[in-house]
């Protein structure tokens, strides 16, 4: 059999998985033969989370959105759910909500030229208030923002105290956070935040405060997305994925304040991040709901096929969008999007076209909901549940990447843990191994990328102009701080601001401070100085 392509080099999948020319029955691992007989929507879930898929569950067109000032991000998401968006994502500015600043902060007034390029500023529930104006709340699966695990508090609080400010109940709120780890420790480390076991404190108090308040929102989400887009490949992805949530459900075992499996319930929404390897990527999603299955039955005895029944959110790759011969980049977001459809996920955001030159333009927004909109619509993928289901390919791939992923999870446990392998730096050396080689493939042309590193011109008839959002985000987003300091009450924000600062120096659930903080109108940079104070800063292994 060839088992190298012309150039001499092995086949194999994107991971490393050596690929045969075919494959047989016999290819298939004894212990993923006996999963077969099971039907989409029974244990282990490999086959589909429900029984009739998308006949009955259309996944839900779930576009990350926001730049600018609030009223920007709040028009943009009117925008795409007049266009069919069946939720929508509120995207907070990075320079100041991962590292919890306000704009007048040093290091944001360093390169205020880039304050709302990454999302809207939202530094008090005013501007959270403006942001969610006119937004069916009540009736739209929302995503309030806060993707980084410090910034997530702030975030939460406010997206629900500006609900209950409009008289909607907290226990008919559909949604979801993210806090997640894999973000701002391990791709995009930031200055300053939270060291790692507060940031497990946080999410563990969210669980608990959804339990407790919001039984129809996720509280947690974890973002596979992030770790592959640092390096981590499809099996690592999953295995960092699922170290993840054990550490979540060790916490939540170990405080004993709620029932374990409501727990997993909790974290068992999760993101991965869609890629180019279409076959690959389809057998991921079917393997990650096949892991998470075993990982409550064997590890945690939770058996309830509600729980058990993994959630899926993906985005297809924003890195692989390339600013060269940008207009390709629709191929690959419809390529990496079928594979998400064909994998079984149950919400699904595309990349613009536009995403390496700049924040999505609004064609491209268009264009990325037309996308999802053909498949669902034009293609009769809808039609059948699982419909790679059976191929002696994919079947062989799910079982290795099972078999891989477990491995590497047990790995991260032999380093201490989810949380020990971030502050180490051992995983960040396993991404950056990954990238390494990655880099050194394109740089070689084993790589093949259409308009980069092949198939190259000088020149293009379909150039797209980058949308670098407005001008104003800063000036208008520093008045507003100025306006919310000068007219609030300000010795009932000191007084919440206090309270804040005692619970988190003592051990009670920081959630109900900070919805308090929030309706007295604290800012983002207030609650960012008390993590500080309290808690210190991480001590990233990255060396500078």
């Amino acid at each position: 059999m060839n088992d190298k392509n012309s150039d001499g080099k092995a086949w194999v999948s994107t991971s490393g998985i050596p690929l045969k020319p075919f494959y047989r029955d016999e290819d298939i691992p004894p212990q993923h033969r006996e999963r077969l007989a099971a039907a989409p929507g029974e244990p282990p879930f490999h086959r589909g989370a429900y029984p009739t898929g998308y006949r009955t569950k259309p996944w839900r067109i779930f576009q990350l959105s926001g730049f600018g000032k609030p009223e920007d991000e709040n028009a943009r998401i009117k925008f795409l759910l007049e266009q069919g968006e069946t939720g929508f994502i509120m995207e907070h500015d990075r320079n100041t909500g991962d590292h919890c600043y306000n704009v007048d902060h040093p290091e944001v007034v360093a390169r205020r030229e880039d304050v709302g390029l990454t999302g809207a500023v939202m530094q008090s529930v005013r501007d959270i208030d403006i942001c969610m104006k006119d937004l069916p709340i009540e009736t739209s699966y929302a995503h309030a923002g806060g993707a980084v695990v410090q910034h997530a508090p702030f975030a939460l609080a406010g997206y629900w105290t500006v609900a209950k400010r409009r008289g909607v109940a907290l226990d008919r709120l559909p949604g979801t956070g993210q806090s997640d780890y894999f973000l701002t420790y391990l791709g995009c480390v930031t200055k300053q935040q939270v060291p790692t076991d507060t940031g497990l404190r946080f999410n563990a108090d969210i669980m608990e405060f959804c339990d407790r308040h919001l039984p129809r929102w996720v509280p947690v989400s974890i973002a596979g997305y992030n770790a592959a887009d640092t390096g981590l490949n499809a099996f690592q992805e999953l295995g960092a994925l699922f170290a993840n949530a054990v550490e979540y459900l060790e916490e939540i075992q170990r405080r004993g304040t709620m029932p374990l499996a409501r727990a997993a319930r909790g974290c068992g929404g999760v993101s991965f991040r869609m890629s180019m390897d279409l076959f690959e990527e389809a057998s991921k999603l079917r393997a990650a709901r096949l892991m998470w299955q075993q990982l409550l039955a064997e590890r945690y005895d939770i058996r309830d096929p509600k729980v058990a029944n993994l959630r899926i959110h993906c985005v297809t790759a924003g890195s692989r969008m390339t600013y060269q011969q940008p207009m390709n980049n629709i191929v690959r977001g419809t390529i990496m999007a079928l594979a998400g459809a064909l994998g079984g996920v149950q919400s699904l955001g595309v990349s613009g076209y536009d995403e390496a030159l700049s924040i999505p333009s609004e064609h491209a927004h268009q264009m990325s909901v037309r996308i999802q909109q053909i498949l669902q619509e034009e293609t009769n993928v809808s039609a059948v549940t699982d419909p790679l289901g059976g191929s002696w390919y994919v079947e062989t791939l799910t079982a290795e990447l099972v078999e891989r992923a477990w491995s590497f999870f047990d790995e991260i446990q032999a380093q201490g843990g989810f949380l020990a392998s971030l502050d180490s730096g051992w995983l960040h050396e396993k991404a950056a191994e990954n990238q390494h080689r990655e880099f050194m493939a394109q740089e070689t042309g084993e790589q093949v990328i259409v308009g980069v590193t092949a198939h190259k011109d000088d020149s293009s008839p379909y150039e797209v102009d980058g949308f670098m959002g407005v001008d104003d985000a800063f000036d208008v987003a520093l008045e507003r701080l100025e306006d919310v300091r000068r007219t609030r009450h300000e010795a009932g924000a000191a007084a919440a601001l206090r309270q804040l600062e005692q619970v988190c120096r003592g051990s009670d659930n920081i959630m109900p401070a900070m919805m308090d903080a929030l309706d007295a109108e604290v800012t983002l940079g207030e609650i960012g100085d008390v993590w500080r104070d309290v808690f210190g800063d991480w001590a990233t292994p990255i060396q500078t």
